[in-house]
């Protein structure tokens, strides 16, 4: 389909860059302007507060002072202390709160201007002005009390409130970009004094510590600053001048920090909307308006992509497409992404299910070419290219399965009511209920056996999940109930792996799965290898002819693929995964595409593709790739290589294994690099944060971050 109707390819890609660095100029803004802010505002506030205190701490020569050093003509001197101490005081704390900033700066403002023109002029004094007028104009930012009550008194029943809050909005629009054109009118002034040698001819600009400015490249960036034209990138030269110009001891510290704020503002805010810059923003956003933030192009008429699943996958082939010129639903049974690789930790109280998911409308808000559907897929009509979403139909122009996989119990299906799997967040609060309901029912059995059978926890499958959710039980057992039951206790409960095959990790070197299996030992884990689940009941598990009582089983032991493979008609392997070729299209497909647990690729040095977070990744964006080629009318990339980037597991706390294959780790090392990585890996600066508290928490007080048992009763089958 030609796109010549929205916009050549040159001129997208000439937007995007643009529009690119527009949003990241508009981003340096939204983070660093209010930590810029509050620097200026304790910065100030310390100063003032400081000064007060020492007045207040010798009053009589703070009277002297006042009386003969620098008498306020007119204003009796004792009432000039009061005033000045009770101005630095309460404007000071005021500041720092940001509550009430605005009229804090003010009086604080003019208290300067009075040290300046009453007592000493100072080209820091200058400073303080110019700064203590920004904050009176702009407001004390995001990170301050005015900031937070500003809505609720806006809406309040105080008289005047909402028009109050009217008239000062209207000011701050007005009166911002005049503080902008002004600070560079004014250091431009104070940088024209020196070149003409009037350095001390004026008390209004700060033209005495000016000097650093008077060579020719310094000239030409002020010169720029004043115009608006490249302001932050000259502003960014400046500062950095400054930091060398104090570090060469030509300007005191106060006065180069004075210099560098006033820097530090034009870098981060901008010059404002009258300056050249502001005129050809104007120009670039009218012929692109990605500068502006607006989409590329109009999306009726275009192709439409339709990507069923939002794991990894599926969310990063959607995001690669974000700046070409298509249309995409993104179609999902849950509203949330999910990061599967830490669910066993919400299955055993580490953390809380929002900790590992998010809801995916919010990752792709502002994302204006992608629309997220909420309903499960059944089929797909290939012949007349629709999706079939309940009762209704979407058609598409380019499929893309990303369906992801569900536990395998490898024909025993009725194994599932006594022993679930972790694939789903509703998994996870089943097993975290189950593990947390049998300590509960130990501690109420009155017979031995039956409190055995209660504390004994089996884990079937040796892989990475089996072991990790494994190592996470015993330490649950071990360190994180203890002193809270009476009959029992927790850390006599036994855990119990099975692997089918002669080792656990079998994907891992050899010497790695040996160290693991220590490791598991030193918890207290029983391994069992070479050995095979036969039966699963409600009370046991029969492996390789012996019967181990136990009323919490758990599955980890194998998966199978989405039935998408059903949906095409197409050739699936055993574990019912799509076969795709190299350029992960379901064979006999133009237009369908396959990836992650979907799939079965040979993109792997001509070996199966693992079916990892990072290979569902890297084919979500080699799959957009594909796509973006074809829309665009490029040639098509390469054949999909999967770089394997490392295999990780964790056993327990400081102990886990990493296999690089140029490097192996194991211990603490590993067990830190594990954490970095998967908080990397998690969607959302919430959920990161929010994981690496708790992580934190939990490793100084070996306590859980959700001991709570929900849900209704286990599901039949188990008691």
């Amino acid at each position: 389909m030609s796109v010549a109707t929205t916009a050549s390819a040159g001129r997208i890609a000439w937007g995007k860059l643009l529009g690119g660095a527009a949003q990241a100029m508009r981003s340096g803004e939204r983070v660093l302007g209010p930590l810029l802010d509050v620097l200026i505002r304790w910065s100030l506030a310390q100063m003032f507060f400081v000064s007060a205190v020492l007045k207040l701490a010798d009053w009589d020569r703070a009277l002297d002072l006042a009386r003969y050093e620098y008498p306020v003509t007119w204003l009796d001197p004792v009432t000039a202390a009061w005033l000045g101490v009770g101005v630095e005081f309460a404007g000071s704390v005021l500041l720092a709160a940001g509550l009430g900033a605005r009229v804090a700066a003010l009086a604080l403002a003019a208290l300067s201007l009075v040290i300046q023109f009453e007592y000493r002029a100072l080209d820091a004094h200058l400073f303080w002005v110019a700064l203590l007028a920004w904050i009176a104009v702009r407001g004390a930012g995001p990170f301050s009390l005015d900031r937070m009550l500003a809505p609720g008194l806006a809406q309040s029943a105080l008289p005047l409130a909402r028009f109050a809050a009217k008239v000062l909005e209207r000011f701050t629009k007005v009166a911002v970009p005049m503080h902008q054109l002004l600070l560079r009118s004014w250091i431009g002034l104070a940088v024209g004094c020196i070149a003409v040698g009037a350095a001390s001819a004026s008390i209004v600009v700060p033209a005495g510590s000016a000097a650093p400015f008077a060579g020719q490249v310094a000239i030409v960036l002020v010169a720029m600053l004043v115009a608006g034209f490249g302001t932050r990138i000259a502003a960014v030269v400046l500062a950095g001048g400054i930091l060398t110009s104090a570090v060469a001891s030509e300007m005191t510290t106060g006065t180069a920090a004075c210099w560098f704020a006033a820097f530090a503002l034009l870098a981060v805010h901008g010059p404002g909307p009258i300056a050249v810059d502001a005129v050809l923003l104007r120009w670039l956003a009218r012929r692109f308006p990605q500068v502006e933030g607006k989409p590329a192009f109009a999306l009726d008429g275009l192709p439409h992509v339709v990507i069923v699943g939002a794991g990894f996958g599926g969310i990063a082939c959607a995001v690669r497409l974000a700046r070409t010129p298509v249309r995409i639903t993104l179609i999902d049974r849950q509203n949330y992404h999910l990061f599967q690789p830490l669910l066993y930790q919400v299955a055993t109280t580490a953390l809380s299910p929002g900790d590992i998911a998010i809801p995916i409308r919010s990752v792709f808000r502002e994302q204006f070419n992608a629309r997220v559907l909420l309903g499960e897929v059944s089929g797909v009509d290939t012949q007349r290219r629709e999706v079939v979403v309940g009762d209704q139909r979407v058609a598409y122009d380019y499929l893309v399965l990303a369906t992801g996989a569900a536990h395998s119990y490898f024909g025993r299906d009725e194994w599932a009511p006594f022993a679930p799997g972790l694939k789903r967040v509703e998994d996870a609060t089943e097993v975290r209920r189950r593990i947390l309901t049998a300590f509960e029912r130990a501690e109420a059995a009155e017979d031995e056996a039956t409190r055995d059978e209660h504390l004994t926890f089996l884990v079937v499958g040796g892989g990475p999940t089996g072991v990790e959710l494994a190592g996470a039980i015993a330490e649950l057992a071990r360190f994180g109930m203890t002193g809270e039951f009476r009959r029992i206790d927790p850390a006599r409960a036994r855990v119990v792996l099975v692997q089918a095959g002669p080792r656990i990790l079998p994907t891992f070197p050899e010497v790695l799965s040996a160290r693991t299996n220590a490791a598991l030992a030193k918890l207290g884990v029983e391994v069992l290898t070479d050995s095979r689940v036969e039966r699963i009941d409600a009370t046991g598990v029969m492996v390789s002819g012996r019967r181990i009582a136990s009323r919490t089983v758990l599955w980890a032991a194998g998966v199978v693929a989405s039935p998408a493979a059903r949906w095409l008609g197409a050739k699936q392997d055993a574990a019912g995964r799509l076969e795709v070729g190299a350029d992960l299209l379901v064979p006999g497909f133009d237009n369908a595409f396959a990836l992650g647990d979907t799939a079965l690729s040979k993109g792997w040095h001509g070996g199966p593709v693992p079916g990892l977070a990072p290979a569902a990744k890297q084919g979500g964006a080699y799959v957009a790739s594909v796509i973006r080629a074809r829309v665009l009318g490029k040639r098509a990339p390469q054949p999909f290589r999967y770089r394997h980037l490392g295999s990780l597991a964790t056993i327990g706390r400081k102990a886990a294994v990493a296999d690089f294959g140029f490097v192996r780790l194991s211990g603490a090392a590993a067990w830190w690099l594990w954490g970095a990585i998967h908080v990397g890996f998690l969607v959302g600066v919430r959920n990161r944060v929010s994981v690496l508290f708790d992580w934190f928490w939990s490793y100084l007080t070996f306590s859980g971050a959700t001991r709570l048992i929900t849900g209704g009763e286990a599901a039949k089958g188990y008691r």
